[in-house]
């Protein structure tokens, strides 16, 4: 699929043209990393961690649970790796030490002494799981070059990826020649590099047009785009349906066109509906924000909600491994069903603590009279608060025990409510001490 790139330099989103020549700087990496999420997983690059010049951890920690986030540059240790997983990135990408040889101090002076880390990564692939680690197989003229490509190890390309596959999910390979010059990808290390491992692969360097895009996904690859994004080259929505398995699509006859099916969830996992879309559909979802499909029995686009106003906003589509079918994560504005159920799948919606501070906010911001919520201010809620947590603590049975959990969970919900404070960042701490 199509991976948007974030590089960051002194606090900046940068490009840079072979990894030094800068280009072009933005400093507004809140609104970027949001709109590529859109799309699919965002490459976060710390390139002065990668250079040894410094950091930009602390910029880069609040992102990573605005978006699905693949974090690289200067990840040295396993421990690094784990924090930056409990943080909230979904995989991790190393470089340069995984393939400087820890037996020889001497490392990266010459060519000779570069070999494949085994212990390093083996030690991160288990402390973080195979399938969070990306290497990147970064290559100039068919050699792996490191510390932000300036040093070449005399490693070769395709025997070096096939010795870190057993321990990656993922290979990351950066055309180093073609990097930010807009000249196209050389395909023929991309095509020898598909044959000769089966883990996913990810590839970068020059790509600059639609068909481009189109070729490598047809190898079965990803694509991460990063200047020719930034240049309005490339527009992400286009890439996005350029990577589709369009050809295994359902036939629909007229107007002649191939359609992909597609399930609609909430973000909290509901499943609220199925149907199709075709190229000019998902253009038009992307454009207006809101979910458009393909109706097979009236034969045209239309956009779920347009008549009743209980659309589906989009938050991200994603892909399948075949790429032939797409799972689209919604916040719907009212029932789904044209039964007036709350899904296609549910007559109601399941009550999840998000669907409960929901609730919560919806009386503060209209209170209905005799609203109990709407009474709660800061000091009665913080009572409240403390007064059911001790009825909890003194529950004798059962029954008592879901009475009293019930109720600290309301008024807790309420306390957080008002603070601006969401269930999902409780959740996201509670992910974080588990993957700590």
């Amino acid at each position: 699929m199509i991976i948007a790139s974030i590089d960051i330099q002194n606090g900046k989103v940068v490009q840079l043209k072979q990894g030094e020549e800068l280009v072009l700087q933005r400093d507004n990496a809140v609104e970027l990393i949001t709109e590529f999420d859109r799309y699919g997983e965002v490459a976060v690059i710390d390139l002065d961690a990668a250079m040894n010049k410094g950091s930009n951890t602390e910029m880069i920690k609040p992102l990573l649970r605005k978006a699905e986030c693949r974090v690289g540059g200067g990840i040295r240790t396993a421990q690094q790796a784990k924090e930056l997983v409990a943080l909230g990135a979904r995989k991790i990408i190393v470089g340069s030490n995984a393939f400087r040889n820890p037996e020889k101090k001497d490392a990266g002076k010459s060519g000779g002494e570069f070999s494949v880390n085994i212990s390093f990564l083996k030690e991160m692939s288990d402390k973080i799981g195979r399938q969070r680690l990306i290497v990147a197989v970064d290559a100039r003229a068919g050699e792996i070059v490191v510390d932000g490509w300036k040093t070449p190890t005399g490693l070769e390309l395709i025997e070096t990826a096939k010795a870190v596959e057993p321990f990656a999910g993922e290979l990351l390979f950066t055309c180093v020649e073609r990097e930010g010059t807009m000249t196209g990808i050389n395909l023929e290390p991309v095509k020898k590099l598909r044959e000769a491992v089966k883990c996913q692969i990810t590839v970068a360097g020059g790509v600059s047009t639609l068909d481009e895009v189109e070729k490598i996904a047809s190898l079965g690859c990803d694509v991460q785009l990063g200047m020719a994004l930034y240049t309005g080259k490339i527009n992400l929505a286009d890439a996005f349906s350029a990577c589709l398995n369009w050809k295994k699509g359902q036939v629909q006859e007229t107007p002649p066109q191939l359609l992909l099916p597609v399930i609609v969830q909430t973000p909290d996992g509901q499943v609220m509906m199925t149907g199709f879309t075709g190229k000019e559909a998902l253009a038009e979802t992307f454009k207006r924000g809101n979910i458009c499909f393909h109706s097979r029995t009236r034969n045209k686009l239309w956009m779920k909600g347009e008549n009743s106003g209980n659309v589906l906003k989009l938050q991200r589509l994603r892909a399948d491994c075949d790429r032939d079918a797409l799972l689209a994560i919604a916040q719907p504005a009212g029932p789904v069903c044209h039964t007036g159920a709350w899904s296609c799948f549910a007559a109601n919606r399941d009550y999840t603590l998000g669907y409960l501070q929901d609730i919560i906010t919806e009386r503060f911001r209209n209170p209905a009279p005799g609203s109990y919520t709407a009474t709660l201010d800061d000091e009665l809620v913080r009572e409240k608060v403390m007064e059911e947590a001790k009825e909890l603590c003194e529950a004798k049975n059962r029954d008592e025990i879901i009475w009293e959990a019930a109720d600290l969970l309301y008024f807790s919900a309420v306390l957080m409510t008002r603070a601006g404070v969401s269930i999902q960042e409780i959740l996201d701490e509670l992910d974080r001490r588990h993957k700590k």
